[in-house]
């Protein structure tokens, strides 16, 4: 695999997470509260926190932090079938 498919799978996993986060809250802000608006709702955080470290002439901020719904899940999965039936 070269590495300019490597970039566009790797690029194509993020939006798929970062769309389908999006579509899981837009979908879940129209539900009436219940087990389905949860479902599309809730998230889990994975990461770490910002940090900020300060030199004396150098400081810089570092973190990371994925929020990962139900929703996401399903664009990564989605990109993964989609590569997988693409490639095979």
């Amino acid at each position: 695999m070269k590495t300019r498919e490597l970039t566009f799978i790797v690029v194509a996993l993020l939006l798929g997470a970062i769309l389908g986060g999006f579509v899981g809250e837009l979908i879940g802000s129209f539900l009436p509260p219940g087990a389905a608006k949860m479902l599309f709702t809730k998230s889990v955080n994975i990461g770490f926190e910002t940090a900020r470290v300060q030199l004396y002439s150098l400081s810089f901020t570092i973190g990371l932090m994925f929020k990962i719904n139900f929703v996401s899940v399903l664009g990564v999965l989605l990109v993964i079938i989609y590569f997988r039936w693409w490639y095979i």
